[in-house]
This record gives C-alpha cells, structure tokens and sequence, in this order.
C-alpha cells in the first residue's frame, strides 16, 4: 500500500528544562499533561472525541509506566479512548507519531493525540547487583544470629549508586555508550575537536537568535505549584562559543577524546504533542490542518555507529519523493551529538560510503543553510522520549515561517536505527 499523508492539526511542546544533578519541577505526567491541556484548548472538538493516545516515553516512572494512558485520563478523555505508550529510545516520540499515522491509514483512528515526553531529571538511581543480593539475604535472614552474620557481610561498596540515566545510555549489545559510539564516527570521518565545538556554538546561537525572534512559538509555557514559571528552554547559553567550549575535557573517552559536555545534547525534560487527523475527520470537525506527514521510514544499522541512523532512514524517502539532498526547503536532524550530525553530512558526501552503505553514488553535502536552522539538541536540549515529536514540529512551524514547504526531520537512535519523516506545510505557502 502507497502512503497515504495523514494531516497535522496542531501541536505544542513544554520549555525543554536542563537538569541540573536533581530531580526537576515536573514530571513527565505533569509536563505532557501540562502541553496537552493547552493544546486540546484550542481544537473545536473535546478530548472524549479523540480516537486514541500514543505516547512515546524513554525512561517512565514506575507510577506512569504506561504513560500514554495517563496522559489521556488526565486530559478528560474519558475511559473509552485508549492510550499506550511506545519507546524507541531517542526516536519514542517519532514512533509515537508514525503509530498514530499507521492508525489512521488502516482506518482504525481519525483524530489521533501523540507525540513524547520523557522528565531525565527524575531517572532512577538503583542499587547495585551486590546490595540487591545483600537486601535478599537480609530479608531471609530471621533469627539473631543470621541478621548478625548478614550484617558482617554487608560491604560499603555495595552502597554505590548506579546511575540508572548512564546505565541507559549504554548499549548492551557492543557495550559502548552513546558518546563513544559519537567518537567512533569522528576518527572515521576525521571530525575534528574544533568542528565539533563550532557546530555546538552554532546550535546556541541559532538557538538564542529563535529566542530573541519568538521563532519558538509552539512552546507552553509552564508553572509548577509554588507559582515558578517556565517560558522557554533554559540551556540556551549566550556564552557557548567556540573558545570556550575548547576548555571542556572529554568526557566518554578521556584524555584522548573530544565528545564533551558542550558539544553533546543536553539532558532535559520535556513533552511534545501533535494532533494527527484523517480527511474524515478535518472535514467532520471543520479542521484548519498546518502540515501533512508526507513519507517515513526506518532504518537498522551497527549499534557502533548508531549515529548515522538519519543518513539509512531519510535517503529511502528522498529516493521515493525524487528528492536531491537538498530537495527539501528545511532539515531537522536531532543533535545528539554535534560529531554525529557532522558525520552524517560526510558520509552522504562520500562516494566510498555511499556505494558501500547505500547501493548507490553519493549525495553530495547537505546545504548547512537549511539544517537546524533555530539550533538543535545541544542547546535546546534532549529529553529523549520528547526529541522526534519536537524537531517535526519544529520544522513544520519554521517552513511557515519562512514560506516553504517541504521538511525532513530525522534522528539517530541508540541501539543502531535511524528515523525519519517527509512533511509538508500547508500554512505559509504561496502554493
């Protein structure tokens, strides 16, 4: 079956929120539920008249674990519109979406919530395997001299934390974290330290240019229950320029890496939602839809070079569309790392690659001008069930605001896939 664009109605997103070595104000129930009030405020039609709720959520709590359920509860949908939740790592909230589109071509969903949200800041840290053993004894442990022989067992090294946030990052299968896997595709298409710092203070002042132009206005902004508000992201950083990113050490591979903290995503908390609808349905509750989700696709590749995912996923699409790599007006490409958005743009620019990796001659070099043109991950941040749901919606509000029309927005996935979506703007044009 060809595919068949599924409209977009509308969408928001929360300020993305730095966390800061603590659990943040919000979460993730509170912020999607916070975005998606607002949003549902503006339809015509109510939440009970939504078809289904598909969240995507990287790290749930055990009190939400299927999120998307209670996102729906909490809006006032009702007991009849199911929710779930789905998790494709960085790209859950994309899944979200393409799950959402997939129901409304099967006929199955006209009016469909979806979208991601994930709250890092809140990621458990866990016992280690030795305390959890440790506690096991102890619990089997029932007369004195039983409790006193567990407690002579019990070591202080046991009490380590384990980061459960690190622990995720990490791939279980070739046992390396996402920032080595960054490093790993640096040394292959020499990426320099300098490149990478530069592309990171370029994410910043694109950022902060966006900021000072209102070009983030699918935000919502939020208030917790001491009064605090929260307008817009706050890892954007005036002061992230090339010379002072150089000062900062690498952090997945010292002494001899150059993945840092400052040419890294950012970890961050934050929901994003979209409201996806059949023709039925625009046309039953009058809808004005902003865009369509024209094509998607996804990829598997070597979870070593994980990074690459967007270079397998979006060049299907261009190949069916009859689109040149810079066919499309904008690209939103996730900046997990600033290496890894880099190494995608050589290897579309490399022959060798191409003919090896793809069956075919390479692209050439994706125009820098129209890729993360209001900054990416790195200074937005990364709240990793949230980030595929935000770049599509963030390309779609910037093709209308400059008056274009097609967008590409794709990212890496930890685990080796790629993701991506061909959408259009039906607001802005002249067409």
């Amino acid at each position: 079956m060809s595919f068949q664009p599924v409209y977009i109605i509308d969408g928001a997103r929360s300020p993305f929120l730095k966390a800061r070595n603590a659990p943040g104000p919000f979460s993730a129930g509170d912020l999607a539920v916070q975005t998606g009030r607002e949003l549902l405020l503006r339809q015509p039609f109510e939440a009970p008249q939504l078809s289904e709720v598909i969240l995507g959520c990287a790290a749930p709590s055990p009190d939400e674990t299927n999120i998307g359920r209670v996102l729906g509860l909490r809006l006032g949908t009702g007991h009849k519109v199911p929710g779930w939740t789905v998790m494709r790592n960085c790209a859950s909230g994309m899944q979200a979406l393409d799950s959402g589109v997939q129901a409304i071509q099967t006929g199955r969903s006209d009016l469909v919530l979806a979208g991601g949200v994930d709250a890092l800041s809140h990621a458990p840290i866990l016992f280690s395997d030795d305390m959890v053993r440790w506690l096991a004894a102890w619990g089997k442990a029932r007369s004195l001299g039983a409790r006193l022989k567990a407690l002579r067992s019990l070591r202080l090294s046991y009490l380590k934390p384990v980061i459960g946030l690190l622990k995720g990052l990490t791939d279980p299968v070739v046992g390396l974290s996402m920032g080595q896997t960054a490093e790993i595709l640096a040394h292959e298409f020499g990426i320099s330290r300098q490149d990478m710092d530069e592309f990171a203070a370029r994410s910043h002042r694109l950022a902060l240019r966006a900021q000072q132009e209102n070009a983030f206005e699918e935000i919502v902004p939020l208030s917790d229950t001491r009064g605090n508000n929260y307008p817009q992201d706050d890892g954007v950083r005036e002061d992230s320029t090339p010379e002072k990113l150089a000062k900062l050490r690498p952090v997945f591979d010292p002494p001899w890496g150059n993945i840092t903290a400052g040419n890294s995503s950012q970890v961050t908390d934050g929901a994003a939602l979209l409201i996806l609808a059949s023709e039925a349905a625009v046309k039953e509750h009058q809808l004005k839809p902003i865009g369509r989700i024209v094509d998607a696709q996804w990829a598997g590749l070597d979870p070593a070079t994980m990074g690459l995912g967007p270079v397998f996923a979006a060049t299907p699409i261009l190949e069916r569309n009859r689109l040149a790599l810079n066919g499309p007006d904008l690209w939103e490409i996730n900046e997990a790392f600033a290496a890894q958005v880099l190494a995608c743009r050589a290897a579309w620019d490399n022959q060798e690659w191409c003919q090896k990796h793809l069956g075919r001659d390479a692209l050439g070099l994706l125009d820098m001008d129209k890729l993360n043109v209001d900054g990416g991950a790195i200074a937005i941040g990364h709240p990793v069930g949230a980030s595929g749901a935000r770049i599509v919606l963030h390309c779609l509000n910037a093709l209308r605001r400059r008056n274009l029309r097609l967008g590409m927005a794709a990212i890496c996935i930890g685990g080796g896939q790629g993701g991506a979506m061909l959408i259009e703007s039906l607001q802005g044009t002249e067409s």
